[in-house]
C-alpha cells in the first residue's frame, strides 16, 4: 500500500473504501493530537472529513473505545451508512 507522512509520522494506507482517502484534506486536519494513535480512521459525513485515532493493546493510550480490535463495529454504529472511509497505519521503524 502507499505511504504517506503527516506531522513527522510515516503511516501506510491499509484500507481506502470508495475512494475515502482524499490526502489533502487529511494534510489540513491531522493535528498533534493524533501522534500517539497506532491508527487513524477518516469517514465521511455530510461532506467533511472525520478522523478518530484508535490503539493496539500495548499502547500506553489504549482505552477500550479507541480499540483497534473494534474499528469495524464502530464504523457501523458512528460512521454514516455505507460511507466512505480510509485506515492509515503509524509505520514504526
Amino acid at each position: 500500500m502507499k505511504k504517506y507522512t503527516y506531522n513527522n509520522i510515516k503511516y501506510e494506507l491499509i484500507k481506502d473504501y470508495k475512494n475515502g482517502f482524499q490526502n489533502e484534506e487529511i494534510n489540513n486536519k491531522m493535528t498533534d493530537y493524533f501522534t500517539e494513535f497506532d491508527y487513524i480512521l477518516g469517514d465521511w459525513a455530510y461532506g467533511k472529513l472525520r478522523l478518530k485515532g484508535f490503539c493496539e493493546k500495548n499502547n500506553q493510550k489504549f482505552k477500550n473505545l479507541n480499540d483497534i480490535e473494534k474499528i469495524d463495529a464502530y464504523i457501523k454504529s458512528h460512521c454514516a451508512y455505507d460511507c466512505r472511509y480510509f485506515i492509515l497505519k503509524k509505520i514504526i521503524d
